[in-house]
């Protein structure tokens, strides 16, 4: 019986995706235990999933202590793990990797560079380019598992899977109209739309589709949300008094829901492992070929700036992250003119 260990001290979406990795590496070895090692507020969108035995919950600022660091590698080589995979490839993930004691420790080798230390015993390269419609993120997680442990079949779909209570969630079923979830806001600023944009779609919808519209935001954007909301011209057909303030309350709240309208992260992908159709606003730094998963034009579709003016600017590295720092000026040039042609298109589909 192997035991193997997954490190995804990321974010949410980051880790849905990385779940693919217990998917796959179950297949190859049925009877192995598999443990996640993840930041303490992600772990909803892996909780019931049977490839998983035991997640691990971390806090994000307690890792970046170095005794805490060196605390948890130690505890990591007490568990005896015999394969490490290691998504994540950071400073701290690599520490723990390292010092696991693990025959097989497996990583991303940066940028074909060579590690300083022997963090992993193989360093598999990050994907040049998609060649699936999953999107290159989830190739280069099941690329991670793929390389080492040849996989006959390999899963590219990440699922959240639900209890049978969960899937009771009642707190919609006094509404009569369809149910679409607006991510109104992106998990950092530079993920989110200018306001007036977001406010001008909204009203879209809630005049032209018979509909109600419910916000999803984190809690500590409440304010920003109630100043949207004051701004919509429909507010009879916004939900405001439903929220979830936890991952998995969202979970089964999107589940009961028609489609997902939102910024690019991880409710994106959380309604795309619950089957929900998703419309997807990227920011202009944001890779689409990297994020945007199963995309048909139809069911899964998006739009980046890139799409509609590609010769405003390009998205090597360098000019990429130089947008990251401030990209409200290039947000900007995705106006409602140019999303809800699109956007039309997709709720038409839908409904």
């Amino acid at each position: 019986m192997k035991k193997i260990l997954v490190i995804q001290n990321k974010r949410i979406g980051d880790v849905l995706l990385a779940s693919l990795i217990a998917t796959n590496i179950k297949t190859v070895f049925p009877d192995a235990i598999i443990d996640y090692m993840v930041y303490d507020y992600t772990t909803g969108v892996i909780e019931q999933n049977p490839a998983i035995d035991h997640i691990i919950e971390i806090k994000e600022k307690e890792l970046k202590k170095i005794p805490n660091l060196i605390k948890t590698a130690i505890q990591v080589r007490k568990k005896g793990y015999d394969i490490i995979f290691d998504p994540y490839a950071k400073f701290q993930s690599r520490i723990i990797s390292l010092l696991s004691g693990a025959d097989i420790r497996v990583g991303y080798k940066k940028r074909d560079k060579n590690p300083p230390l022997s963090f992993y015993t193989h360093n598999v390269p990050f994907l040049k380019e998609k060649s699936l419609p999953c999107g290159k993120s989830i190739e280069d997680r099941v690329n991670l598992v793929n390389s080492v442990f040849p996989l006959e079949n390999p899963i590219y779909e990440p699922k959240i899977y639900l209890t049978k209570e969960e899937k009771h969630y009642d707190k919609l079923n006094a509404y009569d109209k369809p149910v679409i979830m607006f991510g109104i806001l992106g998990s950092t600023p530079q993920k989110s739309m200018p306001y007036e944009h977001i406010t001008a779609i909204i009203d879209f919808v809630t005049e032209n589709y018979d509909v109600y519209a419910l916000f999803n935001y984190s809690p500590h954007q409440k304010e920003d949300a109630e100043s949207i909301y004051n701004n919509c011209k429909h507010k009879d057909r916004i939900i405001f008094d439903v929220y979830e303030d936890s991952i998995r309350g969202f979970i089964q709240l999107m589940n009961k829901c028609k489609l997902l309208i939102a910024n690019e992260g991880g409710t994106v992908h959380i309604a795309k492992a619950l089957n929900k159709p998703t419309f997807t606003i990227f920011s202009p730094y944001v890779l689409k070929d990297h994020w945007a998963s199963f995309e048909d034009g139809k069911t899964h579709t998006s739009v980046h700036l890139l799409d509609e003016k590609p010769d405003l600017f390009s998205t090597d590295r360098a000019q990429r992250k130089k947008i990251e720092e401030d990209p409200s000026f290039l947000y900007k040039q995705l106006t409602p003119e140019l999303i809800i042609p699109i956007l039309d298109t997709f709720l038409k589909h839908n409904f």
